[in-house]
This record gives C-alpha cells, structure tokens and sequence, in this order.
C-alpha cells in the first residue's frame, strides 16, 4: 500500500461491513473494502473520479459504487447507525456551514432550489447544516441552498434531536419556534438572545464555552476536499459524500 493512499483498516471494516446490503443479485460485488477505500481516496483528494490511483480497480466502479448507494440511501443510513451507537449524548451542539458550488455542480434535475444551491454573498453556496455531540461527534446532516436562514432548517433538523438535557446553538436559532421545539423534546435551549429581543431568555455564557466543539467538526470535515467544495452536480449524491466523509472522521 502507497502511504499517501487511504485504506480501511480490519478494524475499521468490521464496522462496516455489517451495514453493507445483501440483496446483491446476478454477479458477486467485487472487493467492498478496496472499492469504498478508493471512494473515501477520491472524497479526501477532490480528484475526479477519472483520476483515482489504479490499485483501487475500474473508475467506473469506484464511481457506479458511490453513486448507486447514495441513491439508496446506503452511505446516509451507514453513518446514522454508527452514530446511534454511541449512545445519547448529555448536549447537542446546532450549526451550519457554507461551501462553494462548482460550476461542475450545476444542471440538476429540478433547478437549484431541488438541489440544495443558492445564491448568497458567497456566490452559488450549499449550507450544511448539523449537529453533533461535545466530543465534535456529528449526529445528523441536512442540505439546504446557502441562502435559506439557519432557523428555517433548523427547524427541521431537530426531527432528529435525540433526547439530551442541553442543546447549544448561535443568535440565527433565537427564534420563539426553535425554542419551543428544543423544549418539548425535553432539553435546555442554550441560545444567545438577539439585541432586540424585549425579553431576555435564560442563557449561560459557561455551558455556552463549549460550543466552538461543532466548528472542529466542520474543520475536520472539510479536509475532504469534495465536501469543502462541492462538485457533484445531485444534491444526495452531495449529503451521501458528506455522511461518508463524517463515518470516516468520527465514528470508524
């Protein structure tokens, strides 16, 4: 093996394999371990997949792989059983990044809007938005155009708030909706008021220290060079290599 080259270890395909489907019909798949190592070799690099080294096989099936399973919702479902056994977490951390959308990333089925680009500041920008545990760990990824507001999705992430006692996040999820949500899952918002708020909710600048662990995340995650900038034109075909990229990291 080439040192500059990514490969599962045993241990780390132990976990996966597991998770793997098994409904293959006609002819066998070739080596899981090799094809999902050249996938994670293409994410980290941000080559094309024309470009991935030989030792990991055909191109094409490096690229069929990923794509047929993002489609199935493999990748995504990978990542939310290793990240459901690590148990629920005492606080949750919610936050949003924006990428850059290549122009390769343009021309989906349904627009931009379907696919998960917006205009913004920035220029054409995905947001992903997350949340994770104290221990930088993601939980849960959602894509949304760069420029939808990060209470509007945040709304809909926390559907998958898992139950924990405190949940972290900036000024753009101070809104009475997002506060009531929190709350009737059972945990603490702990969210900043905005200045014009007349009535100041309760917060706690202490707990409040420990939020920057979800910006790690974000870091981390963006050393895959195919999610700090976004080229894959399918907006599942983008949350798949998100997810796969976060299995990597954190939960293998």
């Amino acid at each position: 093996m080439i040192p500059e080259q990514f490969w599962l270890t045993d241990a780390q395909f132990s976990k996966i394999a597991p998770h793997l489907p098994t409904d293959t019909r006609g002819k066998a798949r070739v080596d899981d371990r090799r094809v999902i190592s050249g996938i994670v070799q293409v994410l980290k690099s941000g080559g094309r997949w024309v470009d991935a080294p030989p030792e990991y096989g055909p191109k094409k099936t490096l690229y069929n792989r990923y794509v047929r399973w993002a489609a199935k919702g493999v990748w995504v479902d990978l990542f939310h059983a290793l990240a459901q056994a690590g148990g629920p977490p005492t606080e949750v951390l919610i936050d949003s990044s924006a990428v850059k959308a290549h122009r390769s990333a343009s021309g989906g089925k349904g627009g931009r809007k379907n696919q998960a680009i917006g205009r913004s500041r920035g220029g054409r920008t995905t947001k992903i938005h997350a949340l994770t545990d104290a221990q930088c760990r993601p939980i849960a990824f959602m894509l949304t155009a760069g420029n939808v507001a990060d209470c509007t999705a945040g709304a809909e992430l926390l559907a998958h708030l898992p139950p924990c006692e405190v949940l972290h996040g900036d000024k753009g999820y101070d809104s009475n909706a997002i506060r009531r949500r929190i709350e009737d899952g059972g945990a603490l918002p702990n969210i900043p008021p905005k200045a014009n708020r007349k009535w100041k909710n309760c917060f706690s600048p202490l707990l409040y220290r420990n939020r920057n662990a979800i910006e790690r995340m974000f870091c981390r995650l963006k050393d895959f060079r195919r999610v700090a900038t976004r080229y894959d034109r399918n907006a599942v075909n983008f949350l798949a290599a998100v997810c796969l990229a976060a299995t990597v990291a954190y939960w293998l």
